[in-house]
């Protein structure tokens, strides 16, 4: 439900009243594990991104200076090892910069959640879904973040690049719906058994990695679209 929209949850809630939904509309928080693991999805996800542009050539460190969170460390991380100003160290810069962001970011969070459990003391499970968000970054740094991913959805995620091989993956999977769908025997015979075809083509193509789904687009299709 992190993802989801009102009108989706409304139609969830809708076929399962009372569900998963119901939480969601009604503004009740995850438990406090969940809303650990949402944080530290982001954490990673942001830093994974960040590298992965780089070394791909799709960012490059002086783009990343206009992103304050990146910034600040890459000045602290060259502080401390001036050496790192070689061109040919880029490499080791980016990973010194991307280590202390994250160091910071963990604590945090952890200072952050600690006010906030001991402002609002939750005695229960319901208690903390019901005491609005308590693991969390502090605001300062939650508005850091958001500059952070604004700055990658901008520069990174709507990259033409990458839309360009988004569209392909988007080929990738609907042509593999439909060639799984008539010819189910293709598939695992452990999906290829299940009565509900178009939910066993669906579970099976979701199960796939990246690779896998282009080798077997290629091998039905006879095109190659993704690397």
């Amino acid at each position: 439900m992190k993802h989801c929209a009102k009108r989706n949850a409304l139609l969830i809630e809708a076929q399962e009243p009372g569900g998963v939904a119901h939480r969601f509309l009604q503004g009740t928080q995850p438990s406090l594990e969940a809303q650990l693991c949402n944080l530290a999805d982001a954490i990673a996800y942001n830093a994974h991104d960040i590298d992965d542009g780089v070394r791909s050539g799709l960012l490059t460190m002086s783009q990343m200076d206009e992103v304050p969170l990146f910034a600040h460390y890459k000045t602290i991380t060259l502080q401390q090892h001036p050496g790192l100003t070689d061109a040919g160290k880029a490499r080791r810069l980016l990973y010194e910069t991307i280590r202390r962001m994250l160091s910071d970011q963990v604590y945090d969070v952890i200072d952050t959640t600690r006010q906030h459990l001991m402002q609002r003391q939750p005695q229960s499970a319901d208690e903390a879904r019901l005491s609005g968000p308590l693991v969390a970054f502090s605001e300062p740094m939650a508005q850091q973040v958001r500059e952070m991913k604004s700055f990658l959805f901008k520069h990174l995620y709507r990259h033409p690049q990458v839309m360009e091989t988004t569209a392909n993956a988007q080929v990738v999977v609907r042509e593999l719906f439909d060639a799984y769908l008539s010819r189910p025997q293709e598939m695992s015979s452990d999906f290829s058994a299940r009565e509900e075809t178009p939910r066993a083509v669906a579970d099976y193509i979701a199960g796939m990695t990246d690779r896998y789904a282009a080798k077997e687009h290629e091998r039905l299709t006879g095109r190659r679209l993704l690397a």
